[in-house]
């Protein structure tokens, strides 16, 4: 659409704003472009889509919120609006009100199935993507009533075992309310439940609260009816909500009435509610026996008609088949079955990086959910996934997700390769021509060697949704892109060699030009540290070139560009030991935090452990991590509240600490910590593929012996690959591969 070029409407613009007293928004585009490199793509116009989307409900939050502050809220909300809270925001400037503090939030829903409800830290539940919530309370006829959303205090937790659900407990002054969430298969049907338990020492009732808002505000309901039987709602003659018994008491309230929560005592019933806004709320009261438990269980369908592709016993067949981890620490163990549900749930063809804010494709994402999904053994998972990235390539060969972003070809190969060698199997000749055509499009989109700049021969400037900083000449991107040619001559080895050739130069060729790059980097820093762009002095954006080392291992564990950044990242941009992204962020992150703990680890250096703690403890309790996490609250600030990438990294880094690739040989139990080692205790893990097979350890001390590890492996060739097994603390010992093994552990003498 080059004709736009030549139309006036910079000027039309111009004068319309002039005329209206606003200022000129083409003159203000100018200066923000002069902070970014020029490139392409400004913004990829996936992004600026959503993030209209996203004000825009936030603008309705505005609007909405702070003027019906009796109404019941979600958590976030009763929290980021009340002064004496330190989660408070001031909103005086702010035209749009979201969510900053407390994006918490946990995906539930069944294997394979493609709705994703969520519950929010009081037990909100949110049923369909971005729609209305259900909500549990108790009424006294008499005193206060039990609202969740306003109480400090509650306990929730996350079963995996099983089926995976979610329940959150509540209490307050002689009453108690237990909710938990599942999703089961009724008839090939996925069906969302919800469980609700009260009891209360005085008379009152329970009560199911249907909610125009979600955890990221106000979500609108325009009309819903009870039917005759008093058990079912229909909202918006669409959606069904059944309950277990008839409803004794029944209200509903539009906006203009003010929430049902002021309606719920009124002798008066409503079975039906229309509002024009938007804000129709309801309630279902069910009578509480004295003093004693009572129980109602909410069925919500999440599809019109049964789901052929949905097989009963999901969860557990699909935990079979995962690479087991058995510890003496609680909490890993616990974090360590979250991240599997978390991949099992997140992964129905497609992988999304969240069930909600995240619901949506990027190849960047996809390549550590699904290098964590063959890791875990869902190989099969994993596969079905890559087979959908061909009809994302565009006809030059680009795997685009997001325009502007040229990292997506480098880890689509490297994910390809790392499926192969972890598999063992080979490439289906369907896969030869989006190869060939993602490594030369790789190759061709590289800037000419010959310029007379530091950004010669590296990728062009481009947009960063790691959110490193404006539009610049990331080495992020380039690091992906050496990666994907070298992954590419690997998968072309056995198939054509020519093209093995010709890759395994530009990759070569590639690499010359990042390392000329980063020495004049070095001497205009004096340190040999990796900032995020040839024109970028160190700072937190510097996270992306830790790719060099993890996970792409282009460079020994031990090169003082790496360490170097790592180091100044330690000193300058850590907070509560977990790395505090300052840019879009604004808070801390658990998946790269774990960036770091990798280097470390591959390193030798003991404080990987450090930062893996601070993971740990910054974990929800039902064992996930918002993508940013707000230093003051603890609460989700930013992204999915729900990020599987978080999840992925954790379970990549209990698998490094157990098994990792390193060059032409494995290294065992590098990072098992000491304190798993006590008298009696047995530590296991596996089977867990690598690229020379898949191998189970074992790790036992009995009384006052020595630590023995035994390991047991499926080798991909009968020879094996050496093995090097340092145990923290313990003599390192190598040892020829065999399919079987067991060593006595020495301890390391630390006085030298």
């Amino acid at each position: 659409m080059t004709w736009l070029k030549w139309l006036p409407w910079r000027y039309v613009v111009r004068y319309v704003a002039h005329k209206n007293g606003f200022i000129d928004p083409v003159a203000l585009l100018a200066k923000l472009h002069n902070f970014a490199q020029p490139s392409e793509v400004g913004e990829p116009i996936e992004l600026l889509r959503a993030g209209v989307v996203f004000h825009a409900r936030g603008l309705i939050n505005s609007r909405v919120i702070q003027h019906n502050l009796d109404w019941v809220w979600p958590y976030w909300i009763e929290r980021q609006f009340d002064p004496c809270d330190k989660s408070f925001i001031p909103r005086a400037f702010s035209i749009t009100h979201i969510n900053l503090t407390h994006r918490n939030w946990t995906a539930i829903g069944y294997p394979d199935c493609p709705e994703l409800p969520i519950v929010d830290p009081r037990g909100l539940l949110t049923p369909f993507l971005d729609s209305w919530s259900l909500d549990g309370w108790i009424m006294p006829e008499q005193g206060e009533c039990l609202l969740p959303s306003r109480l400090n205090e509650c306990q929730q937790q996350l079963t995996v075992a099983g089926d995976v659900s979610i329940s959150t407990t509540t209490s307050q002054q002689g009453m108690t309310l237990q909710n938990k969430a599942w999703v089961v298969l009724e008839e090939g049907v996925p069906v969302l439940k919800m469980r609700l338990r009260a009891k209360a020492d005085k008379p009152g009732y329970l009560v199911l609260a249907l909610r125009p808002q979600n955890p990221e505000g106000v979500s609108f309901i325009h009309k819903v009816a009870l039917n005759e039987q008093r058990n079912q709602w229909l909202v918006d003659e669409d959606k069904q909500i059944q309950f277990s018994q008839p409803a004794d008491r029944y209200h509903v309230s539009a906006y203009k009435q003010g929430d049902v929560y002021i309606h719920l005592a009124d002798a008066q019933q409503q079975a039906e509610g229309i509002c024009d806004v938007g804000m129709v709320t309801a309630a279902a009261l069910f009578k509480l026996p004295d003093n004693d438990w009572h129980e109602v269980e909410v069925s919500v369908p999440l599809t019109a008609a049964a789901q052929p592709k949905l097989q009963p016993g999901a969860w557990p067949a699909e935990q079979e088949k995962c690479c087991k981890l058995t510890c003496p620490d609680p909490h890993y163990q616990f974090l360590y079955g979250a991240a599997l549900s978390s991949l099992i749930l997140h992964s129905p063809e497609d992988v999304y990086p969240g069930p909600y804010t995240y619901k949506r494709f990027w190849f960047r994402d996809a390549a550590f959910i699904i290098h964590a999904l063959l890791c875990a053994g869902l190989t099969e998972r994993a596969a079905r996934a890559l087979q959908q990235f061909p009809a994302r390539q565009t006809l030059l060969g680009y795997f685009r997700s997001q325009e502007g972003e040229w990292d997506a070809n480098g880890e689509v190969l490297w994910i390809l390769q790392r499926y192969a060698e972890l598999t063992g199997r080979d490439l289906s000749a369907d896969w030869h021509s989006p190869l060939k055509k993602g490594a030369r499009w790789i190759i061709n989109k590289r800037l000419s060697d010959k310029l007379d700049a530091p950004h010669a021969g590296l990728l062009p400037a481009g947009f960063s949704a790691e959110h490193l900083g404006p539009n610049d000449y990331y080495y992020w991107d380039d690091f992906w892109g050496v990666a994907g040619l070298k992954a590419a001559a690997e998968l072309f080895k056995n198939v054509e060699p020519k093209l093995q050739q010709e890759f395994t130069q530009a990759a070569a060729e590639f690499s010359t030009a990042i390392d000329n790059s980063l020495q004049q980097c070095a001497s205009r820093l004096k340190r040999p540290g990796m900032p995020a762009s040839p024109y970028r002095r160190l700072d937190a954006g510097a996270i992306g070139s830790l790719a060099i080392g993890y996970p792409v291992q282009l460079c020994r564990p031990d090169d003082p560009r790496l360490l170097d950044t790592v180091e100044f990242l330690l000193k300058r941009c850590f907070v509560q030991d977990a790395f505090y992204q300052d840019m879009i962020h604004s808070g801390l992150n658990a998946y790269l935090t774990l960036h770091v703990a990798q280097i470390l680890l591959r390193a030798n250096d003991p404080r990987y452990l450090v930062l893996m703690d601070a993971v740990a403890g910054l974990a929800s309790p039902t064992g996930q991590w918002p993508e940013a996490i707000h230093p003051g609250t603890g609460g989700g600030c930013m992204g999915d509240g729900h990020h599987v990438w978080a999840a992925a990294e954790w379970l990549l880094m209990i698998r490094n600490c157990f098994v990792r690739e390193e060059g032409d040989h494995l290294v065992l139990a590098g990072g098992v910590p000491e304190r798993w080692l006590g008298q009696g205790d047995v530590v296991r893990f596996g089977p867990a593929p690598t690229r020379f097979g898949a191998i189970s350890l074992q790790i036992s001390r009995q009384q006052d012996e020595q630590p023995v590890l035994e390991w047991q492996a499926n080798w991909h060739k009968p020879e094996g690959p050496p093995l090097e097994i340092c145990l923290p603390g313990y003599r390192t010992i190598t040892t020829a591969a065999a399919a079987t093994g067991i060593v006595r552990l020495e301890k390391r003498n630390t006085d030298k």
